[in-house]
């Protein structure tokens, strides 16, 4: 594994992590080449499997889960597992772990309530993505989805005065054309639809969710730079809030429900994949994806997109008619011509804004480039920046 100090600096274990110093340069090229592979699949795989997995699991003849329950317990899961990395970091002790958090959660609560905003944002997004899945084919939603890049971008430049290239702004006009096109197909009924499958619902609920993307990964940046604390810490502090909050949204939406059925009620091996993917995998893609780029993130997501349409084309008889094809193609184009470098000093000013649309990473910079002070990255749940020490933000003597 490898996380983000509170320091900034990247430590690596675990199996598949590569320490750069004890490697000769030869080695350690190839071993990084292979590690961008690696992560390249690891992003694919798990971008297509969510959609599919959800959609899978929502199509299910028989009892249906409730979508509140699998949110609540995909923030809880996520929760326990930062405790137990923050657990391991202290070496086990207890009490260093108590006094720490004591420390980082309830004596520093002012920033612990700016995670508020944006875990409710994220509790609500999540529920919105169950909503649309279940009213959308899982290639339409995949396609649809990209949209959260548009709004990324948009909200930098209202936000945070962020300029985009000639290059970004045609590839969103491409990406805003493309996914145009796959909603005009749908709606002109290119696949049959099971009666219960509103796409009208399903595409409100798609668009609310890259708002909701949009602007919070652009608040986290806002609102965090500077802070202290880990990548696991923030996750933890998240993964109260959004327990917390999913549990409200729970008893609002489905409480009579949940009650008289049960909190695990439909829950299935596919449900409980789903929950795990949720729960897991953003975490997991930010680990490996420091080995990659934002190219390789473009092919990820463009990949991610060719996979749902095979897969469910196979599994759901999904159609794939000439209108989808001409508009998954065209975002597949933008989102890779999105992610293309741009020169060192533009490439620095956009670096986040790119990282927020584009998934939860730990962002390499190019070789000889030093990395940009107080960045942040997020996709979903996840938040990744270099935490600078607040001490170090402080003039001596202020």
């Amino acid at each position: 594994m490898a996380a983000v100090g509170a320091g900034g600096s990247t430590a690596a274990a675990g199996p598949g992590a590569v320490s750069a110093g004890s490697l000769q340069p030869g080695n350690a090229s190839a071993a990084h080449r292979r590690l961008k592979y690696i992560s390249l699949a690891v992003l694919v795989v798990q971008n297509a499997s969510l959609i599919l997995s959800i959609r899978y699991a929502r199509t299910l003849p028989g009892d249906r889960f409730f979508a509140t329950t699998a949110v609540v317990m995909a923030e809880v899961l996520k929760g326990v597992t930062c405790l137990l990395l923050l657990f391991a970091q202290k070496r086990g002790n207890v009490k260093h772990l108590i006094l720490f958090l004591h420390e980082a959660v309830l004596v520093q609560y002012v920033d612990t309530l700016k995670l508020a905003v944006p875990s409710l944002i994220y509790t609500l997004q999540n529920n919105l993505q169950y909503v649309a899945i279940s009213n959308l084919p899982a290639a339409t939603f995949q396609v649809t989805y990209q949209l959260k890049i548009l709004t990324t971008a948009l909200f930098s430049v209202l936000m945070l005065n962020r300029s985009l290239s000639r290059l970004q702004w045609a590839s969103l006009l491409l990406l805003f054309t493309g996914v145009a096109i796959v909603q005009a197909q749908q709606a002109g009924g290119g696949s049959p639809r099971p009666l219960d499958q509103n796409p009208g619902a399903g595409l409100i609920a798609v668009v609310a969710s890259c708002l909701s993307s949009g602007f919070a990964g652009v608040y986290f940046e806002k609102i965090l730079k500077g802070s202290s604390g880990s990548v696991w810490l923030r996750n933890l502090q998240l993964g109260l809030f959004g327990t917390a909050l999913g549990l409200v949204g729970l008893w609002w939406a489905e409480g009579t429900a949940v009650a008289h059925r049960g909190f695990f009620f439909g829950y299935t091996p596919a449900v409980w994949g789903v929950v795990l993917n949720q729960a897991f995998g953003g975490l997991l893609v930010a680990v490996v994806v420091k080995y990659a780029d934002n190219i390789l993130k473009g092919f990820a997501t463009s990949l991610s997109i060719v996979l749902s349409t095979v897969a469910s084309i196979r599994l759901f008889g999904f159609h794939l008619d000439p209108l989808f094809a001409l508009g998954a193609g065209l975002v597949i184009g933008a989102v890779y011509l999105y992610s293309l470098p741009r020169s060192p000093v533009k490439a620095i000013a956009s670096t986040s804004a790119s990282a927020a649309a584009s998934g939860p990473c730990i962002h390499q910079q190019p070789p000889g480039q030093p990395p940009p002070p107080q960045l942040s990255s997020h996709r979903g749940d996840l938040i990744t920046e270099p935490f600078l020490p607040k001490l170090l933000t402080k003039v001596k003597g202020s």
